[in-house]
């Protein structure tokens, strides 16, 4: 069994929409987060006076997300540049340590596996240009202590609602074709798409409903006529998302017609996964998605 974690989370305002700090006992770092809306508040603060990394969190003009992943020997100058320089951002979270022991080699090295990391799993479109290159002559010490460092740090990130790093990365892809078995939170299911006869895969993972990179999904989201509005607005979701996954290429489509997703999707339940792959406004996923034992999802959860 995996060990608990204690978060503690400070909410300065009083309200989770202003501006919090998160530590985890033992651990050396400290998570600041905040509204650009306070970024005069934020300047005056004595932890964005330090080395650290940040995160900018907000929406490209279509309003899909978008973020950028940073350094700095001084979180607050920087982020005074990229106030002027960069339109997109509406929230920022950094990291620093609370002993002052970060130094920038430290923070170019968090950066580079951050942006790898984040990359890998596409949740998340980055924003960034150039590939960085700090961290490569870090001791192996070092490196070591980085990379627990890194983990704490991407365990309080969901707690605050920072989504960037949520997934697996293409390092699960290599463990599959090397054979290895990968533990996750469930078997994983599988659903036919009709439209053309090929199979979705879906599996939870870090708590998700996940289909899977390489599914086969619909090529087109397909509307009933005479549908009440509530599947109506369901049905302009879907189409929705499926046109932007298209434009992102997240969706390939063949000479055949047939679509296959390129990156793993997350979705809040099997229900909405399942109305995603086969081009409908709804589906009952809990039926549907079924193992290579034909036991449905609800079967398993049930037992579970």
């Amino acid at each position: 069994m995996a060990e608990g974690k204690q978060i503690r989370l400070f909410l300065i305002d009083g309200t989770f929409s202003g501006l919090v700090t998160a530590e985890i006992m033992n651990w050396t770092g400290h998570v600041f987060k905040g509204s650009r809306s306070e970024l005069g508040r934020i300047y005056q603060r004595e932890e964005a006076q330090r080395t650290g990394v940040y995160i900018l969190l907000g929406d490209k003009s279509d309003g899909s997300p978008l973020a950028y992943i940073g350094e700095s020997d001084n979180i607050a100058s920087r982020l005074k540049q990229h106030a002027a320089k960069k339109s997109f951002w509406s929230e920022v979270v950094f990291v620093t340590s609370k002993d002052g022991n970060l130094t920038s080699a430290h923070a170019r090295y968090i950066e580079a596996q951050l942006i790898q990391r984040a990359k890998e799993i596409g949740r998340i479109p980055l924003e960034n240009g150039n590939e960085p290159t700090g961290g490569a002559d870090l001791p192996e010490a070092d490196a070591s202590d980085m990379n627990h460092f890194i983990k704490e740090f991407l365990t309080i990130l969901p707690v605050l609602g920072v989504e960037v790093f949520r997934g697996r990365s293409s390092k699960w892809d290599d463990a599959l074709k090397a054979g290895e078995e990968l533990q996750y939170d469930s078997p994983i299911f599988q659903v036919s798409v009709k439209k053309h006869g090929g199979t979705a895969y879906g599996q939870i993972i870090d708590g998700e409903f996940t289909v899977l990179k390489g599914s086969a999904i619909a090529a087109e989201v397909t509307r009933k006529d005479n549908v009440v509005e509530s599947t109506r607005r369901q049905f302009e979701l879907r189409k929705q998302l499926h046109e932007r996954l298209n434009n992102e290429g997240a969706i390939v489509i063949d000479d055949k017609g047939i679509a296959t997703l390129t990156r793993d999707m997350p979705f809040s339940s099997p229900s909405a996964a399942a109305a995603f792959v086969q081009g409908r406004a709804t589906a009952n996923g809990r039926r549907e998605w079924r193992t290579k034992d034909n036991d449905t999802y609800a079967d398993w959860e049930g037992r579970k």
